[in-house]
């Protein structure tokens, strides 16, 4: 699944001063993920100003949180999709949560050898609008128990089988992908972009403005809901038989459009440039703990 470019979005909020040193975890442990086998998988990040913990997430997902781009924009070998690892981490004193990219950027370099680079190239993009009818959502109200955000810290929880997809981001937020139907709970544009984006065939971009938290409930065709999670797991790295990629011929390439409609949104087709993290070299176990 490595469902997880909204958590991405959620734990790297900005970067550092270019005249500060990068920070660095005080301790960390890289262990490699159990294995969850081919029926279900769970993965989690939990991270506040004393600790960080992440389950089972990919090298491509690592890469991608610590350079803030989602993981289709991190390019290398096949392998960093496939390889996963639990991270366990204690911030040093002082240290503010919004540091945490570059505390891993400073870690994979160090315990996995990591050399990159960054580019800018165009791609197609969904631009998320809200459409020339109108606006057909209503604000959903504020929890009292709604996330906090970045300096109160974070714990997110997903998981995905054969027989959906969740994700439990807290204070009542929530995606839910089961029985032909996407339930969207309290979450903002700017995050429900970067989760669609990974049951497309692109990235998902976020125009409407919109600055408030949404419920939307998106009826789907059973050919695209299968669609959609087979490009799930894809974009999560996982290898699939040739005969479960056919069954993305009988899928819409654009699966949402009618959906959005109902609440004045559209998915425009548009060409955009966009940062791509290249992976020079990275070794594929890290170094001892």
């Amino acid at each position: 699944m490595r469902m997880m470019r909204t958590l991405a979005a959620i734990l790297l909020l900005s970067s550092v001063a270019i005249a500060q040193a990068r920070p660095e975890f005080e301790v960390a442990s890289i262990r490699p993920s159990a294995d969850q086998g081919n029926q279900a998988v769970s993965v989690g990040l939990s991270f506040n100003s004393s600790q960080v913990r992440i389950a089972y997430m990919s090298l491509k997902d690592y890469v991608g949180m610590a350079f803030e781009v989602p993981p289709n924009q991190v390019t290398g070998p096949d392998w960093l999709g496939q390889v996963r690892y639990d991270i366990a981490a204690k911030m040093p004193d002082g240290a503010k949560t919004e540091q945490v990219g570059d505390m891993l950027q400073a870690l994979l370099t160090e315990r996995f050898q990591l050399k990159v680079h960054r580019e800018q190239k165009e791609f197609s993009v969904y631009a998320l609008a809200v459409a020339k009818s109108g606006l057909k959502l209503t604000e959903s109200p504020t929890s009292p128990d709604a996330p906090a955000g970045a300096a109160g810290g974070v714990t997110v929880a997903a998981s995905g089988s054969g027989a959906g997809i969740g994700i439990d981001m807290g204070g009542g937020s929530s995606f839910n992908f089961a029985n032909n139907r996407l339930e969207i709970r309290k979450m903002p544009m700017e995050v429900l972009t970067d989760v669609l984006t990974r049951f497309v065939d692109r990235r998902v971009v976020d125009t409407t403005a919109l600055k408030g938290r949404y419920d939307l409930s998106l009826e789907l065709a059973p050919e695209d809901y299968t669609g959609m999670m087979i490009r799930s797991a894809i974009n999560a790295g996982v290898v699939l038989p040739p005969q479960a990629l056919r069954a993305l011929d009988a899928a819409s390439a654009d699966p949402l459009s009618v959906p959005l409609q109902k609440y004045g949104l559209t998915l425009e087709s548009r060409r955009m440039p966009l940062d791509v993290i290249v992976v020079d070299s990275m070794q594929k176990t890290p170094t001892e703990n």
